[in-house]
C-alpha cells in the first residue's frame, strides 16, 4: 500500500505548481488587457496616475524610516542616541535573526499598499515597493548570499495565485544582484491569519510551521541570508523562519520588509 501511494504524492506537488503557474499566467494576461483598457488609479486616493499606482501626494504621505534607528531591529528613534545604541526591544527580547530593516512605517498609506498587493492583485505596486526595500536594506544586501522570501502554505498560495514576498524579493534581486532562492524554505503547516492575535498567540501560531526543504541544507550552511516579507508586526513569523534556517547552519539571517509596525515614541536605553 505504501509503495503504491508514494508516486501519487511525488506527482501531486508538481501538478499543483503547474496549475498555479498556469492560472497566474492567465490572470496576468487578463490584468494586462484591463490595464490597457482602463487608466491606472492611485491605490490610496484613487486619482489617475501614470506608472506604478501611487500618486505623488500619497507617496509624500508615506513615512520612510531613516536614521537614527536601532542597529539591530531598525526601529526608528525619536532622537539620536549615538552609534550602536540598541532599542529596549532589542535588549529585552532579541529575535533569532540578526538585523531587521524596513522601508516605511506601517501607517495608513503603507497598509493600503500592502493590502492591495496581497489581496487585490495589484502586482503593479511591487516594483516601487521593492526598490524602496532595496534602498532601506542596502547594508543587509551587501555581502548577502541569497534572498529567501517567506513562503506561503500551498493552499494559500493556490488561492492568492502568487506570493507577495516572492514578488518583492524578485524586485530586490534586480536592484541588488543577490539571488532569490524561494525553494529553500517551505511552510509545512497551514496557520491561522496573524491579524488580531496577541504577541504570544502569534508565536504559538507559527511554531514549527517552517522547515528547510529536504535536500537543501548544504546550500544554506555557512551562508548569509536575507529573509524578505511585506510587513513586520511582532516578528513571530520571521523569527520562526530564521530559526529554521539557523538550524540548517546558516551563518547569519537578516530581515528586510516593506513596512514595520512602530509603537509611538520608541526610545533607546
Amino acid at each position: 500500500m505504501d509503495t503504491d501511494a508514494a508516486p501519487t504524492r511525488s506527482i501531486a506537488a508538481p501538478l499543483r505548481t503547474a496549475w498555479t503557474a498556469g492560472r497566474h499566467l492567465m490572470w496576468r494576461a487578463a490584468r494586462l488587457a484591463l490595464d490597457i483598457a482602463l487608466p491606472t488609479q492611485c491605490v490610496s486616493c484613487h486619482e489617475p496616475v501614470d506608472g506604478e499606482g501611487v500618486c505623488a501626494a500619497c507617496w509624500a504621505r508615506l513615512s520612510f524610516i531613516e536614521r537614527p534607528y536601532c542597529p539591530r531591529l531598525g526601529i526608528p528613534f525619536v532622537y539620536d542616541p549615538g552609534p550602536d545604541m540598541l532599542s529596549m526591544e532589542a535588549i529585552a527580547s532579541p529575535p533569532a535573526y540578526q538585523r531587521a530593516r524596513a522601508a516605511v512605517r506601517y501607517d495608513d498609506v503603507a497598509r493600503t499598499l500592502v493590502h492591495a498587493l496581497k489581496y487585490q492583485d495589484r502586482t503593479d505596486l511591487a516594483p516601487a515597493m521593492g526598490r524602496w526595500m532595496a534602498r532601506a536594506g542596502g547594508e543587509l544586501l551587501t555581502g548577502a548570499d541569497m534572498l529567501v522570501p517567506v513562503p506561503l502554505h500551498w493552499r494559500r498560495a493556490w488561492r492568492r495565485r502568487f506570493n507577495q514576498s516572492g514578488a518583492l524579493a524578485q524586485i530586490i534581486a534586480r536592484q541588488s544582484g543577490v539571488t532569490v532562492r524561494g525553494e529553500l524554505l517551505r511552510r509545512v503547516r497551514a496557520t491561522e491569519q496573524q491579524i488580531g492575535l496577541s504577541r504570544a498567540q502569534r508565536a504559538s501560531n507559527v511554531q514549527g510551521a517552517f522547515q528547510v526543504s529536504p535536500g537543501h541544507q548544504a546550500e544554506i550552511q555557512g551562508r548569509r541570508i536575507v529573509l524578505v516579507d511585506d510587513v513586520l508586526t511582532t516578528g513571530a513569523t520571521l523569527d520562526a523562519c530564521a530559526r529554521a534556517l539557523l538550524r540548517a547552519k546558516a551563518a547569519q539571517v537578516d530581515v528586510l520588509v516593506f513596512a514595520r509596525v512602530v509603537e509611538a515614541g520608541p526610545r533607546p536605553i
